[in-house]
């Protein structure tokens, strides 16, 4: 499998590295200049360790990059976390830096798409952009942990929202057990 993983500048940058850390195959890394600022500020982790995770990585600002390309082949791209900034230049079609032209050559070409969005309260033009999003199909997850798992720290609440992406890819995931197992 291989996957593309973005990393916007919206808080929960934790979801975006315990993904990098459980995703099999190849795991291609793209990281906006505020997500590469917020890491070090909410992890024990630098950019460069969380570069390191990946197999490749690119900038933000990279156009030439192979995820730019509608016929660069991958299985999903998953953005995480995601500003609702990002929603709104994915919902109005504007590939202004390579996050969001990568998520524009994924969704003509129809890849599997998961935002997992970070951002509460919403306003109206914001449910606005996810409700055209999902209407096209990419799956919108906001960042909002299940409880039935019991969990007891922090880190098995991010488990919940990385094991719901990965279930979202078909990767089978064994970060929590699902309802009624």
């Amino acid at each position: 499998m291989k996957c593309v993983v973005a990393m916007t500048g919206a808080s929960g940058a934790v979801y975006g590295i315990r993904l990098l850390q459980e995703l099999p195959g190849e795991k291609i890394l793209l990281m906006s200049e505020t997500a590469e600022a917020i890491i070090p500020e909410e992890t024990d982790y630098s950019a460069d360790d969380v570069k390191a995770m990946a197999d490749s990585f690119y900038e933000n600002t990279d156009l030439f990059a192979p995820t730019a390309s509608g016929s660069f082949d991958y299985d999903v791209l998953f953005v995480v976390p995601c500003t609702e900034s990002s929603v709104a230049k994915f919902a109005c079609g504007l590939g202004t830096d390579l996050i969001s032209r990568t998520f524009m050559c994924a969704l003509k070409e129809q890849r599997k798409i998961v935002l997992v969005v970070r951002e509460t309260p919403k306003s109206a033009i914001m449910l606005e952009n996810e409700l055209k999003l999902a209407r096209l199909g990419v799956v919108i997850m906001d960042a909002n942990p299940g409880f039935y798992p019991n969990p007891k720290t922090v880190g098995e609440m991010v488990d919940f929202i990385v094991g719901r992406c990965l279930s979202q890819a078909g990767i089978k995931q064994h970060l929590f057990k699902p309802w009624g197992e």
